[in-house]
């Protein structure tokens, strides 16, 4: 039986330009074409991932937002989902409120994909993140906490002071899925919170048995590649990956910026 071969994207397949090289897209684009099952697995969502990956061409289905989706590359269904129940999802958002955050908060409404956010309460960080997704149609400022409750929600980001993501951390990191961890782009401190079946390794086994493979090759960075690495056969660190990963990694391969995965796979793969 085949391979998986799944990789990160921000700091792992994307140069620090937020990304694909040009030798990357043609390596992939060749070794998919002759027959290499290779796919990503994404905090991102489907449409920005797309735009930084836009080279790479192969047509099989994508991770995005950390597992809670699996999304067919060519007709962007959704193949797996995750959502919080709605009970949920508000005694999330009030436990953020009440710790003086305002989230981003993700969800679709109506069959569309939307983030939500009270632009005159974000922090400027939270701010300046939003200003890299101006004219994205997922886009919907609102004036309530109330509206942030619209459809149905997979996804929380909070963007700012350590001091109060911290404790919201501690309090969900074991009821839902969590990912705790500075942006590589910008230093600001990020804590996203999922549902418990969203994650990247929950996703990549499901997309395994999909595509018929009976083994995972995967690649990564950051401490929210642990558990994909701990799910795979093999796990390969870039360079300039966190050391945390770096300790669960089959081995260390060359950086983003140096193409270490494309590198990796033009060797490897037969």
């Amino acid at each position: 039986m085949p391979t998986l071969f799944l990789s990160d994207l921000d700091g792992t397949l994307l140069h620090s330009n937020q990304q694909t090289s040009a030798f990357t897209n043609d390596v992939i684009n060749r070794l998919t074409a002759d027959g290499m099952l290779f796919s990503y697995a994404t905090a991102r969502s489907y449409h920005t991932a797309k735009k930084a990956a836009a080279g790479i061409h192969a047509r099989i289905p994508l991770i995005v937002y950390n597992g809670a989706f699996i999304i067919d590359n060519s007709t962007q269904e959704l193949l797996l989902t995750n959502f919080f129940c709605k009970d949920e999802a508000r005694r999330i958002l009030h436990d953020i409120l009440s710790a003086g955050v305002q989230p981003i908060v993700y969800c679709f409404e109506d069959g569309r994909e939307r983030f939500m956010y009270q632009l005159d309460k974000v922090d400027k960080d939270t701010r300046a993140f939003l200003e890299t997704r101006m004219g994205d149609f997922r886009d919907t400022p609102v004036t309530s906490d109330e509206a942030l409750m619209r459809g149905e929600t997979f996804y929380f980001t909070c963007i700012g002071d350590e001091d109060r993501l911290a404790p919201l951390y501690i309090q969900y990191r074991d009821t839902f899925h969590c990912v705790f961890q500075r942006d590589i782009y910008s230093g600001a401190q990020w804590l996203e919170i999922m549902p418990k079946t969203a994650s990247k390794a929950h996703a990549a086994r499901q997309l395994a048995e999909l595509l018929g493979c009976d083994r995972i090759v995967a690649f990564g960075d950051g401490v929210n590649d642990i558990p994909l690495f701990d799910a795979a056969d093999e796990g390969h660190a870039v360079a300039n990956a966190s050391d945390a990963l770096k300790a669960h990694a089959t081995d260390i391969i060359a950086s983003n910026d140096e193409d270490g995965v494309a590198r990796w796979l033009l060797t490897h793969w037969i």
